[in-house]
C-alpha cells in the first residue's frame, strides 16, 4: 500500500519542489524590488516573512530593525512580515511626515498591523477629513477641568484601593509581580472612569475575561480562524463594543432625566443631547473600546516604569514626595484636586519624563493608501505598513537622552519646548492622543500616592529592567517588588 501511494506521488515531487522554488524566488524579487537600497535582511520566507523571530522575540526584532535604520543616513529599513513589505522609521524628521500626511491619498493609521480585523471598519482610528474633525470636537467636552476632575476622584478611590491590597499582600516580606496588578487596576479605573455605574459585577467580570483574550491575540499571527488567539480577540471586540453600546444607551436615559454627568460617557451624553446629535449606540461604544484600548495598556506601561525608575533614583523619589507633601496629606483624608495637580510641577516633570523615556506604544503602525515619496530617493510602495518608531524619536535631540532626568521638563530648561518635535509619546498631527492630560493625570495621580502611602524596594535579578512587549513595553521581570506601608494610616478618601 505505501508503495503504491509513493508511485503516485513521486513524479509530482519535482514539480513541488520546483513550485517552491519559484514561490521563494518571486516572493524574494517582490521583496528586494520593493526594498532596493534599504537596509533590512536580504532574505525571506515565502508568505511569513520574518513573523516567527517577530512572535518570538519582538524585542530583539525591533531592535534589530531599529539598527539596521540608524545604519543609513535615511533612518528607515525594511523587513517583510505575514506576506506583507514593511518600513521602520527612526527618523523623526521623516515619522512627522507619515503623521501629517494621514488621508486616504497618503498614509492610514491603523494602530496594529492588522487592525481592521480586531477592530472592525468603522473605527475612531480610520477616519479622515472633516467627520474626524467633528469627532474629536464632540469628544472635547470629555477632557473639560470639570470633567477631568470628576475623573480624579475615581482614579484616587481605585488607586488607594489596590495599593492597600498589594501592600496587604507582599507586606515587605514577599516580592510581588506588579503588572497584572497594575492592569486590573487600570481596567477598573477605565471602566469605572468611562462608563461608570453601567456595568455591574457580572458585566465586569466578563468584560474582563474578553479584554484578556483581545490581548492575548494582539500578540499572536493573525490566523483568523476558529480557535485562534487572533479570531478569539476580535470576537471579543465585538463582545465588547455590544457591552459598551449597552452602557451609552443607560447613560442617554439618565441624562435625558436631568441628572449630573458622573463618567466620561454622560459627558458625551449630555454634549450630544446638547447639540441635538445623533449617533448609534454601536458606533459610540466602538469609539469608547477605542478610549480603552488607546489607555489602558499604555497606562499600565507608564505605572511600572515609574515605579522601575523612583526605585532607582532615590533622590528624585524624594523631591516627589516633598512636593505632594505641600498639596496632599493621607492625614486629611481628602482627594487631590485638579489644582493640586496643577501646582505640583515636578511630579509632572517626572511623569511626562517616564512617558518619553519608555514610550510605552514604541511605534504607530500606519499603511500607505498610495505609492509615496517619503524622500527624494525612496518611494514607499502602496500597501506597505509604515512603523513610525515614536521611542526612537525619544532618545534624539534632548540632553543626555539616554539619562533619566525629568528637569529636562522644568521651567529653567524647558526641553519639551525645545525638542517637542522628538516628544511624540501621543502622537503628532490630526490623531494626536485627544485624552493625553487624562493620561498624564493619572500617572501622576499613582506617583504622588504610590510615592506617599507606599515604601518599596524592586527584588532586581539580572535582566530585570530588558524591556518586553505585552504589547506594550513593560520590564522583564514584570516589575517585582517589595511593599510596605509608609504612612501612620492609609486615608479614607472624601
Amino acid at each position: 500500500m505505501e508503495q503504491l501511494a509513493w508511485r503516485i506521488v513521486a513524479p509530482y515531487i519535482p514539480y513541488l519542489i520546483s513550485t517552491l522554488a519559484l514561490l521563494l524566488l518571486f516572493e524574494q524579487i517582490s521583496y528586494l524590488k520593493k526594498k532596493r537600497f534599504l537596509p533590512g535582511p536580504t532574505l525571506v520566507l515565502p508568505f511569513i516573512g520574518n513573523a516567527v523571530s517577530l512572535v518570538r522575540n519582538p524585542t530583539k526584532f525591533w531592535d534589530l530593525q531599529s539598527s539596521y535604520a540608524k545604519s543609513t543616513p535615511l533612518g528607515i529599513s525594511a523587513n517583510y512580515i505575514i506576506g506583507r513589505y514593511i518600513v521602520y522609521i527612526y527618523s523623526t524628521d521623516l515619522s512627522h511626515k507619515v503623521f501629517s500626511n494621514v488621508r486616504p491619498d497618503a498614509f492610514h493609521l491603523v494602530g496594529h498591523p492588522f487592525g481592521k480585523k480586531l477592530f472592525g471598519e468603522h473605527n475612531l482610528i480610520y477616519m479622515f477629513g472633516q467627520d474626524h474633525k467633528d469627532l474629536r470636537r464632540q469628544i472635547a467636552p470629555n477632557f473639560t477641568p470639570k470633567a477631568l476632575q470628576t475623573y480624579t476622584n475615581i482614579q484616587q478611590r481605585i488607586i488607594l484601593k489596590h495599593l492597600v491590597c498589594w501592600v496587604e499582600k507582599s507586606r515587605g516580606e514577599f516580592s510581588i509581580p506588579l503588572r497584572v496588578l497594575c492592569r486590573d487596576m487600570n481596567l477598573e479605573t477605565s471602566q469605572t472612569v468611562f462608563v461608570g455605574p453601567y456595568l455591574d459585577g457580572e458585566s465586569r467580570t466578563r468584560f474582563n475575561v474578553d479584554y484578556n483574550f483581545f490581548n492575548v491575540g494582539l500578540m499572536k499571527l493573525p490566523i483568523d480562524f476558529p480557535g485562534f488567539a487572533f479570531r478569539n480577540a476580535a470576537s471579543a471586540v465585538q463582545r465588547l463594543v455590544d457591552t459598551l453600546s449597552g452602557c451609552v444607551e443607560e447613560s442617554e436615559k439618565k441624562v435625558k432625566s436631568g441628572e449630573e454627568p458622573t463618567c466620561l460617557i454622560d459627558f458625551w451624553m449630555q454634549e450630544n443631547l446638547s447639540e441635538k446629535k445623533t449617533h448609534r449606540h454601536i458606533e459610540i461604544g466602538g469609539h469608547l473600546f477605542d478610549f480603552l484600548f488607546a489607555s489602558q495598556d499604555a497606562s499600565t506601561s507608564s505605572l511600572l516604569w515609574a515605579i522601575v525608575y523612583l526605585e532607582s533614583h532615590p533622590r528624585i523619589l524624594e523631591r516627589v514626595r516633598k512636593e505632594v507633601a505641600e498639596y496632599w496629606s493621607p492625614e486629611n483624608d481628602a482627594v487631590l484636586t485638579g489644582d493640586h495637580l496643577r501646582q505640583m510641577k515636578y511630579t509632572e516633570a517626572v511623569a511626562r519624563e517616564v512617558v518619553r523615556i519608555r514610550a510605552p506604544a514604541t511605534m504607530v503602525p500606519h499603511i500607505a493608501g498610495v505609492d509615496f515619496p517619503l524622500t527624494e530617493n525612496y518611494v514607499i510602495p502602496k500597501g506597505t505598513i509604515v512603523f513610525p518608531s515614536v521611542f526612537d524619536s525619544s532618545f534624539q535631540g534632548f540632553i543626555e537622552p539616554d539619562r533619566f532626568d525629568p528637569d529636562r521638563f522644568m521651567e529653567d530648561r524647558q526641553e519639551d519646548r525645545v525638542y517637542k518635535k522628538n516628544f511624540l509619546a501621543f502622537g503628532a498631527g490630526a490623531h494626536q492622543c485627544v485624552g493625553q492630560r487624562y493620561a498624564i493625570n493619572h500617572l501622576m495621580l499613582f506617583i504622588a500616592m504610590f510615592a506617599t502611602l507606599v515604601d518599596f524596594k524592586r527584588d532586581r535579578t539580572d535582566g530585570c529592567d530588558e524591556i518586553t512587549y505585552v504589547p506594550t513595553i513593560v520590564p522583564k521581570d514584570d516589575c517585582r517588588v517589595f511593599l510596605s506601608q509608609r504612612c501612620r494610616r492609609f486615608p479614607s478618601l472624601s
